[in-house]
């Protein structure tokens, strides 16, 4: 068996109305907690709209916490005062880069007024990192950008999202202000689960799958157990109809941490501190405590959920929670 204390997944998309229904049971199963992203529409980027959301998200779950964040627009310094204690941070995405993403920033300088309340008020920024370059460099090429907001923010704590490239790797070192999440596609995959047979649109997901070099840099960094190295899973649930239409994202909530367990293997004390301890002492996160008990028997992933095709549908484990 294994024990887990109140995990935590950095990164989730829930949706809203059905698919929300359809998909939180999976992420208060098995995290204590979970920040949620924005990127909905219209986006959550005021009061009504973030507490009308989380009241969903509360209303479908009980015994998991949302920890809320905010699409980035131009904030004023009444606003997020006003806020600071119900949200977990803000969340930046380069305009229309991925999924809902079109009324998102164009100018990283047009928001370093917002970055400087940000860094008094001591919100956390997350980040979606790519550029609108050639998809397999688009997160290598925004590397430069994380190292200009670092310097020029130095007391703002900035999250890396869904690291999916080695190249992004060594700034966790070279900045004190940089954090960085990592998926369970990221972690597991590469661009062969996508393209490399005939075409998988459900592992299709934005940043996009990479080589395997980058897996295996990805893999040896998390099993360190690099202190700013958090799990944020990115599941991004789309109908299979949407999924067709070319939608970006893994829906990875239902397989997590079957999946994980077997990955890290004997080795509980850097999975605990990857889906937990890493969050929590980075961030000053307080949620009420909640275990989570895997046990050794062989369960078999979901084929279909609502009308969601789940990452690694009909796949067998050796894990399942209790």
């Amino acid at each position: 068996m294994i024990i887990l204390d109140t995990p935590i997944d950095m990164h989730l998309h829930l949706r809203e109305g059905q698919i929300l229904k359809d998909v939180l049971p999976f992420s208060q199963k098995q995290f204590a907690a979970a920040v949620i992203m924005p990127n909905l529409i219209p986006p959550v980027d005021n009061k009504e709209r973030l507490r009308n959301y989380k009241e969903e998200i509360l209303e479908n779950s009980q015994d998991f916490t949302p920890l809320m964040n905010l699409f980035m627009r131009e904030y004023s310094k009444e606003e997020l005062s006003e806020l600071k204690n119900e949200i977990f941070g803000i969340k930046l995405y380069p305009a229309g880069i991925t999924t809902n993403s079109q009324n998102g920033v164009k100018s990283i300088e047009n928001i370093y007024p917002v970055l400087e309340i940000m860094s008094e008020l001591n919100i956390p920024l997350s980040v979606h990192g790519e550029t609108n370059g050639f998809v397999l460099d688009r997160e290598r090429e925004f590397k430069s950008v994380y190292e200009k907001i670092a310097k020029d923010f130095p007391k703002l704590k900035i999250i890396m999202e869904h690291i999916g490239t080695a190249d992004l790797l060594d700034l966790l070192d070279k900045y004190e202000n940089l954090y960085a999440t990592i998926t369970l596609h990221h972690l597991l995959l590469t661009l062969d689960e996508v393209a490399g047979g005939m075409l998988n649109p459900h592992y299709f997901c934005k940043p996009i799958l990479k080589t395997p070099k980058d897996k295996d840099a990805i893999q040896s960094f998390v099993k360190k157990g690099h202190k700013k190295v958090m799990f944020g899973s990115d599941s991004a649930p789309h109908t299979i109809k949407n999924k067709l239409k070319g939608a970006a994202g893994i829906f990875s909530a239902p397989v997590i941490l079957p999946a994980l367990a077997e990955f890290f293997g004997d080795d509980i004390d850097t999975f605990q501190k990857f889906i937990s301890n890493n969050a929590r002492e980075n961030f000053n996160i307080n949620v009420p405590k909640k275990e989570v008990r895997l046990i050794q028997k062989e369960w078999q992933a979901p084929y279909l959920v609502g009308e969601i095709k789940p990452m690694f549908a009909g796949k067998k484990f050796k894990f399942m929670v209790e």
